[in-house]
């Protein structure tokens, strides 16, 4: 039995930023050291990303994530793999072959998640047109990592920023069919899950509020009727199970109360109503995490920023914020895991 979590990072997509953000990742004394990691990738690109940053890793070589338990508490050891030619290599564009390559690192740690050999998995920015072009039939990553690891209850993406945390009721949809996905059942279940994972993540009594759908929360039906018939029944059925949520709230005002720390997380209708507010607060720190998964699975919420990928000009602020979420949910996990096999024995 392993006595610490296990913690995959990944490389993302070798054209964007992702390589240089994890070599400047590595070199920070701000990391959580709490938990044994793997940075998987392949030995080409984390070599060019080390000599682009001029931050030199001298990584142990694993064989295998079983591996890593062996190795000491808070480093970092390297599982070297082959999903991609170095004269492939295409910078700062969305292409098929970098697109495979995620997949396959995304594929390996999942199969490790399956296998119970990693608690989490901080993955470096990818781009969703790259993973389309080498065959993702899924909308966006979520939905890939739902389908691999089986998932067939509720989940979302969750956004953080420091101590704000925002989920959604549809993402990655056209806006025009954003009230296709609005109902009681996926508000209910949206506010379920930030709340327990909000929980796990360290917030002892989470306060949760929920966002209209309609400018002026709809004006008392004359501005729509989303908030009457479905947005408030589905805040009183959580209220009556004792869940700490308030609203519906119009979101032009929302963010404030949030800002001034009324609420710990909000609830949002569509994909840009909280997505505009967290980046707007800090768009460097932010934090996406796939929420409703039987792992922890976190990255920076920013994107590839293929503009500036091989100038050696990225932040690694929301990447080592997602890196420490991703250790400290692991960590809750883990105890918990260690906790049901103490009771069980």
């Amino acid at each position: 039995m392993r006595k610490a979590p296990v913690v995959a990072i990944t490389l993302g997509d070798p054209s964007g930023i992702g390589p240089e953000l994890v070599a400047k990742l590595l070199a920070s004394e701000q990391r959580v050291r709490h938990c044994h990691c793997v940075l998987v990738g392949d030995e080409w690109l984390w070599k060019n990303a080390q000599t682009l940053t001029r931050l030199m890793h001298d990584l142990p070589v694993i064989n295998a994530f079983e591996e890593a338990e062996h190795t000491p508490l808070g480093s970092v050891c390297f599982l070297p793999v082959s999903t991609m030619a170095e004269a492939d290599h295409k910078v700062g564009i969305a292409n098929k072959e970098s697109g495979a390559s995620v997949l396959n690192v995304l594929t390996m740690c999942l199969d490790a998640a399956k296998a119970s050999e990693i608690d989490a998995i901080c993955f470096a920015p990818l781009n969703k047109q790259a993973m389309k072009l080498a065959g993702m039939p899924f909308e966006d990553e979520l939905h890939f990592f739902a389908d691999q690891l089986e998932v067939e209850e509720y989940f979302c993406e969750f956004n953080t920023l420091g101590d704000i945390w925002t989920s959604r009721i549809s993402s990655h949809v056209p806006f025009k069919d954003v009230t296709q996905y609005l109902s009681q059942d996926r508000i209910i279940e949206a506010t379920k899950l930030i709340h327990d994972c909000l929980i796990k993540s360290g917030v002892a009594r989470p306060k949760i509020a929920i966002a209209a759908l309609n400018p002026h929360g709809g004006d008392g039906g004359i501005c729509g009727r989303e908030e009457i018939d479905i947005i408030q029944p589905a805040v009183k059925t959580l209220q009556d199970q004792h869940y700490p949520v308030s609203g519906p709230f119009p979101a032009d005002t929302l963010f404030l109360k949030v800002r001034d720390g009324e609420f710990d997380a909000v609830v949002t209708m569509y994909h840009d109503q909280g997505q505009i507010a967290i980046k707007l607060l800090g768009f460097e720190k932010g934090v996406t995490v796939q929420g409703g998964l039987p792992i922890a699975i976190t990255t920076p919420a920013h994107g590839t920023a293929f503009d500036i990928s091989g100038k050696n000009q990225a932040n690694v602020n929301a990447t080592l914020n997602a890196f420490n979420l991703a250790c400290v949910m692991a960590q809750s996990a883990f105890k918990e895991t260690l906790a049901t096999n103490n009771t069980e024995a």
